[in-house]
C-alpha cells in the first residue's frame, strides 16, 4: 500500500468530504468541528440533503458545495447566497469535486456512485480516506493500478480494514498467515431463517452496535457487508481469499486481527464508534484526539466469538464465489445487491429475497475479464437492469 510523507503538525490540511451528509461524512465533520483551525475545507458534497449540506457549508465555509441532485441546485444556491461558497450540482459536478486541490479526501459516498469522484482524487495523487467499500469491490484491480500509477495514498476507514492497517506489518508481508475480519452478526444473528423472511426494513436497520446509514445497515443484517469487506481486504492488503477469515464477534470491540506465522495474533480494539477509524485516517500518520468512549475491558467483562452461519447468511458465500470468479463478478454482485437492498427498503421485496436476487443475477451474468472502466460501467448498468427484471418476477411476500 502506498505510503506518504508526514505533514508538519502545524500545517493546515486541505480537505474534501465526498458524501458529507451521510453517517461517515457527519462523523468526519464532527471531528473537523472540534479542531477547525487545523483544516481548510475545499469541497463538501451530498446527493439530496440540501438543508444539512447548506448548514455544514455555512459553518465550515468550503470553497465549493455540490449537490448531486441537479434539480436542487437553486435550493442550495439560495441557502448559500452571500456566503461566498461556490455552488455546483449534478453527478458530474460531484465527480469533479474529487479532482479539486485537496490533499486529503474522505470518500464516503455510499455505493458504486462514489467511484467516479474517488477515481478523480486518485488521479490527483491525493491521500484518500476510503469509506466507500464498493469502489474496490467493483473495480479493485483497476483502482489499485491507478493508485500505483498516480502515487495516491489509500487509507481504509471501515473499522475492520482500519484495524488491519494498524497491525499489518507491510515490511514483512510474507510473515502474515491470514487476516481475520470480525462481524457483529447484525440484528438477526440469532434469528432463524423462517423468521428472517418476515423481517421489515425497520428491523433490519436497527443495528445492535453501530450507527450507520440504511443501506449499510441492511448489508450488515444480510452480512453482505462482510462479503464486500472480504473483497475489499483482498485488494487493500493483496491477500488471497483463502487467507481471509470471517468470525462473528457480537460485542464489536475487536475490530479485526492479523495472524502471523510465528503464532502471534495482533488485534485492534476500541469502542464501536466510527469516529475512531475516521480520526486515525484524518490524522495519519500522526494520531489526533477523538471523543469516542474509552474502552473499559473490566466493564465489558467478556468477549465472545462464533463462526458465521453460511445457510442463514448466503451473502457470504456469494461474495467468496464472486471473488474467486474475479473479473466482472464482484461488479455484478455489488450492483445486484444495491438494487435489491433499495427494493427491500421500499418494501417491494422480502428480506431473504435480497440474496436470492443477487444469486440469480450472478447466474444470469457469468464472470468475464474486466477490461476497462468503460467496461465496468457497462457491466454495472447491465447487472442493475438484470436485477430489476429478476425483482419483477419474484413473488410478493
Amino acid at each position: 500500500m502506498q505510503m506518504a510523507a508526514a505533514k508538519p503538525e502545524t500545517e493546515r490540511r486541505r480537505i474534501t468530504v465526498l458524501g458529507s451528509t451521510g453517517s461517515v461524512g457527519c462523523n468526519t465533520i464532527d471531528l473537523i468541528d472540534r479542531n477547525p483551525k487545523a483544516y481548510d475545507i475545499e469541497a463538501l458534497t451530498a446527493y439530496s440533503n440540501v438543508a444539512l449540506l447548506a448548514e455544514q457549508a455555512r459553518r465550515l465555509r468550503p470553497r465549493q458545495a455540490v449537490i448531486g441532485d441537479a434539480a436542487k441546485y437553486k435550493d442550495l444556491k439560495n441557502e448559500l447566497s452571500g456566503t461566498g461558497v461556490d455552488v455546483a450540482a449534478g453527478l458530474s459536478a460531484v465527480a469533479e469535486a474529487g479532482a479539486r486541490p485537496a490533499d486529503w479526501v474522505m470518500s464516503a459516498i455510499v455505493g458504486a456512485a462514489g467511484l467516479e469522484a474517488t477515481l478523480a482524487a486518485v488521479r490527483r495523487g491525493a491521500v484518500i480516506a476510503l469509506a466507500n467499500k464498493e469502489t474496490l469491490v467493483c473495480a479493485g484491480d483497476l483502482i489499485m493500478a491507478e493508485i500505483a500509477r498516480y502515487g495516491a495514498v489509500l487509507l481504509p476507514v471501515d473499522s475492520e480494514h482500519s484495524a488491519i492497517f494498524q497491525v499489518f506489518d507491510f515490511k514483512q508481508k510474507d510473515a502474515v498467515e491470514k487476516i481475520i475480519l470480525t462481524a457483529s452478526g447484525g440484528p438477526f444473528r440469532k434469528t432463524d431463517r423462517a423468521a428472517m423472511a418476515a423481517m421489515t426494513p425497520k428491523q433490519a436497520v436497527a443495528h445492535p452496535n453501530w450507527d450507520m446509514g440504511a443501506k449499510i445497515s441492511v448489508d450488515s443484517a444480510t452480512m453482505m457487508n462482510k462479503g464486500l469487506e472480504l473483497i475489499e481486504a483482498h485488494h487493500l492488503f493483496a491477500m488471497p481469499g483463502e487467507q481471509i477469515d470471517i468470525v462473528v464477534h457480537p460485542q464489536s470491540v475487536i475490530h479485526s486481527l492479523v495472524a502471523y506465522r510465528d503464532g502471534s495474533v495482533l488485534a485492534q480494539l476500541g469502542s464501536p464508534d466510527m469516529r475512531t477509524p475516521i480520526a486515525y485516517a484524518l490524522g495519519w500518520p500522526q494520531r489526533i484526539d477523538c471523543p469516542a468512549k474509552r474502552l473499559n475491558l473490566a466493564e465489558i467483562a467478556s468477549l465472545t466469538f462464533e463462526a458465521p452461519d453460511p445457510v442463514r447468511f448466503p451473502a457470504l458465500r456469494l461474495a467468496r464465489e464472486a471473488l474467486t470468479a474475479g473479473g466482472t463478478a464482484p461488479t455484478v454482485l455489488n450492483a445486484a445487491n444495491e438494487v435489491a437492498v433499495a427494493a427491500f427498503l421500499k418494501e417491494k421485496i422480502g428480506f431473504l429475497q435480497i440474496a436470492e436476487t443477487v444469486e440469480r443475477t450472478l447466474d444470469e451474468l457469468p464472470a468475464e475479464p474486466l477490461a476497462s472502466l468503460d467496461h465496468l460501467r457497462a457491466i454495472d448498468d447491465l447487472a442493475r437492469r438484470t436485477a430489476g427484471t429478476i425483482l419483477e418476477s419474484l413473488p410478493r411476500n
